[in-house]
């Protein structure tokens, strides 16, 4: 499992954006850089640093993946039949920590993957603790009968600024069906992000 050391929200500042959509997020209150020279940063950006920022911001919303294993992402949703960026997306989607996350039951994609790691989620009725664990059509994600009076989960399921996608279908609180692999419009990333762009820096 990838750990994130550094502090969260250096991506967000990092970025000048708001990558998760959270109201706590210093970009709120300042759009430029970390450190003492963050806001004389601002210059024109090359084509590969657009790239490189796409990959990073899209790499960063899903929990900071290790580039390893975002870069084997990558490659099998090359081989896969379609446009590659729409098949990026939808394998990041069906990972099983981000399924958790998109049903409400953490708060962010951090805490997502905690929860899978200590075994509080189970996939179709089997104890499953890889953070990774690819989530099918069809099946089922469900909390551990720990899990729903952790706070944790009913401080998510409270969440205002962010609702269950259409492509996860809720079963009561605690379990919801994956529907279907959605694509890049349906996901509500609270940021523009540009998969093509992912595309281009790995296609060099």
């Amino acid at each position: 499992m990838s750990k994130r050391k550094s502090a969260k929200y250096k991506l967000d500042r990092r970025m000048g954006e708001n990558i998760w959509g959270r109201p706590n997020s210093p970009v709120n209150k300042r759009s430029y850089g970390p450190g003492q020279h963050g806001q004389r940063r601002k210059g024109k950006v090359s084509d590969f640093g657009l790239q490189l920022r796409a990959k990073q911001k899209l790499k960063g919303y899903y929990g900071d993946v290790t580039e390893k294993q975002f870069k084997r992402t990558y490659a099998e949703a090359s081989r896969i039949k379609g446009d590659t960026g729409q098949n990026l997306i939808g394998l990041l989607e069906q990972r099983l920590d981000m399924v958790v996350y998109r049903a409400k039951f953490a708060p962010t994609i951090f805490a997502a993957r905690q929860i899978v790691s200590h075994g509080h989620i189970y996939l179709n009725g089997v104890k499953t603790n890889v953070a990774s664990a690819r989530v099918k059509v069809g099946d089922v994600v469900s909390l551990s009968s720990k899990a729903k009076d952790m706070a944790l989960v009913i401080e998510a399921q409270s969440l205002p600024e962010r609702d269950i996608p259409d492509y996860v279908s809720p079963d009561g609180t605690d379990k919801i069906t994956f529907t279907r692999v959605p694509k890049l419009d349906e996901v509500p990333y609270p940021v523009t992000m540009e998969p093509n762009l992912v595309v281009e820096f790995y296609s060099r």
